[in-house]
C-alpha cells in the first residue's frame, strides 16, 4: 500500500515477489482505512511514514527503523550498500520535489491552466496517462512521472517527479513549474 508520490519501485518489487501493492491519495486518512479494508502487509507515504499489520495503524518510525536493521543484519548489508541491492533488482530511480508557496487565490487559477494545457509529453517523453485522483499526475511512457498536486496543508503548490536519471527528474520539474505556471 502506498500513496500515489511512493515510488515506482514499490510497484516493481510487487510484480517481483508477486504482492499487489494498491495505491490511495496522500495521507494517512487513506493510507489507514484502506490497510484495514484490504488487509494490507505494510502501508507508506513518500514523506517516509510507515504503518505495519498487526500493529497501530498509524506511521511508526521506531517500528520501521527496527525493521530496516533487521533486515541490514538478515542480509549484512549497510544502508548505502541496501541502495546498491534495490537498483540491482528494480533499476536506478531517482526522486525530486519543489514546493512553491502560492497564495490560496491562486488555487483556481492553476488548476484551470495545467487542466486545459494538458501536454502530449514532458521533458521529451510522451504522456502515456494522466491520474486526477489527487493533483496532476503524469505518467510517462518510460515509467517517470510527474505530480503536481496542492499541499493539503499549507498554502504551496507542490511538484514531484521521479524518473530514471537525476537529470530527467531535474527536467520534469521545471517542466512541472512551467506547467502550473511558477
Amino acid at each position: 500500500m502506498k500513496t500515489i508520490t511512493g515510488s515506482t519501485m514499490l510497484d516493481r518489487l510487487g510484480e517481483i515477489f508477486s504482492i499487489p501493492v494498491l495505491e490511495t491519495p496522500i495521507g494517512f486518512k487513506y493510507v489507514a482505512p484502506m490497510m484495514m479494508s484490504e488487509n494490507a502487509l505494510m502501508g507508506g507515504e513518500e514523506s517516509g511514514g510507515y504503518g505495519f499489520r498487526n500493529h497501530v495503524l498509524e506511521r511508526d518510525g521506531i517500528l520501521a527503523a527496527l525493521y530496516l536493521l533487521d533486515l541490514m543484519v538478515g542480509l549484512a548489508k549497510k544502508p548505502s550498500e541496501l541502495v546498491e541491492y534495490l537498483f540491482s533488482k528494480v533499476g536506478p530511480h531517482y526522486y525530486d520535489r519543489l514546493d512553491v508557496k502560492i497564495p490560496l487565490e491562486q488555487h483556481r487559477e492553476i488548476t484551470a491552466r495545467i487542466g486545459r494545457d494538458i501536454p502530449d509529453r514532458l521533458a521529451g517523453t510522451p504522456v502515456a496517462r494522466l491520474d486526477t485522483k489527487d493533483g496532476f499526475r503524469f505518467i510517462l511512457k518510460d515509467g517517470s512521472w510527474l505530480l503536481i498536486r496542492f499541499s493539503g496543508t499549507e498554502p504551496l503548490v507542490r511538484v514531484y517527479a521521479e524518473s530514471h536519471g537525476p537529470e530527467q527528474v531535474k527536467e520534469l520539474l521545471e517542466a512541472g513549474r512551467k506547467l502550473a505556471g511558477l
